[in-house]
């Protein structure tokens, strides 16, 4: 075993028991939360050894860095998410390696979106990003609408040939009244969650909690985790 792929390992497996530990605690069984490794800034030789080890979810945030890293290992199993904040110039590339899109905001990009997988044949999983630190008809500085615009934006996905209403993202926000309460912060995205359902059965899928809070979202009921850090070391520089 190399020493990259012994140290993935080794970080894999504390990462593993983190969200087994979770899942115990909030008597959830192991197999509700499904990991999802953020191999932004990393090369693609890290993914091919995380597919060795068992990965199968990898996510990535900026398109330039994905679509060379997608085709390099087109020939793994593997699941793409696209996490970053998205503008429309890149949604044709994105829509051609990501299966699941969690940074869906706006209408504009649904209409951009839709017209990209038709057009490459493809069906596109949806999460709409929640900013839980926007104000009413405002967006947070990471991106999102705010709670009260969910449900239109989920209205104009289901109807989009081509793509998928998945369910909900959000990122722990660092303002307003859920900055520094995570767990509150994924209680509030559940709730909202528990309201697209009841319109939207299928939306069922959760992504909350990375690296340094992802006990706090398996506790609030999160279905995926997003982990970079703490699955493959601190990120060199971008630049």
């Amino acid at each position: 075993m190399t020493d990259r792929k012994a140290q993935l390992a080794a970080n894999l497996a504390q990462v593993e028991e983190r969200i087994a530990s979770s899942c115990a605690a909030a008597g959830r069984k192991r197999e509700e939360v499904t990991l999802i490794v953020v191999t932004k800034t990393y090369l693609a030789s890290d993914v091919r050894i995380l597919h060795e080890l068992g990965v199968r979810h990898v996510a990535e945030n900026r398109d330039q860095d994905a679509a060379p890293k997608a085709t390099a290992c087109a020939d793994l199993s593997l699941t793409w998410h696209f996490v970053g904040q998205l503008q429309t110039n890149k949604v044709r590339s994105v829509t051609s390696y990501a299966d699941v899109v969690q940074s869906v905001d706006r209408a504009k990009l649904v209409t951009a979106l839709s017209a990209a997988a038709v057009r490459g044949e493809r069906e596109l999983g949806c999460l709409i990003q929640v900013a839980l630190d926007a104000e009413s008809g405002e967006r947070g500085e990471r991106g999102g609408v705010a709670p009260d615009g969910v449900e239109e934006l989920a209205a104009a996905i289901d109807a989009a040939p081509g793509l998928r209403l998945d369910g909900l993202m959000t990122v722990a926000p660092l303002a307003g009244e859920y900055a520094g309460r995570q767990r509150a912060a994924f209680d509030r995205l559940m709730e909202i969650s528990s309201r697209l359902r009841a319109g939207h059965p299928a939306a069922n899928m959760v992504s909350a909690g990375m690296s340094g809070d992802l006990e706090d979202a398996v506790a609030a009921g999160a279905t995926h985790v997003r982990v970079g850090t703490a699955v493959l070391g601190v990120r060199p520089r971008l630049g």
